[in-house]
């Protein structure tokens, strides 16, 4: 684990931490609880074959529309989907996998 990735990862864990306390004392409510503990799960990790499908079967895109909807460029998109590329979406893009994933691209037009 990088130096970087260990202090984002303490800092998750110190928000969820502060936010579980203030639900605690009812100053966030469960809804907005429940929203920072699905912010503060890492996502998972996306290899070449998951990306295709939630592309192709949950998104159900073409390479370009699906970059477009996570700006991303389409190379990205591919190299994503290569195995020989070993490049796999992290950080923000990740998230956004996650949530097509998850929710289907409608949660990304919200």
């Amino acid at each position: 684990m990088t130096k970087k990735s260990a202090e984002d990862a303490r800092m998750l864990r110190e928000l969820l931490e502060t936010a579980q306390d203030l639900s605690a004392y009812g100053v966030v409510s469960k809804a907005d609880l429940a929203k920072v503990r699905a912010l503060a799960q890492e996502p998972p990790v996306y290899t070449p074959e998951r990306v295709v499908r939630v592309r192709t079967r949950v998104a159900k895109m073409s390479q370009s529309v699906f970059a477009a909807y996570l700006n991303v460029s389409v190379s990205t998109v591919q190299k994503w989907e290569s195995p020989t590329a070993h490049k796999a979406p992290s950080g923000a893009a990740a998230k956004l996998l996650q949530l097509v994933e998850t929710k289907g691209v409608e949660a990304l037009m919200a």
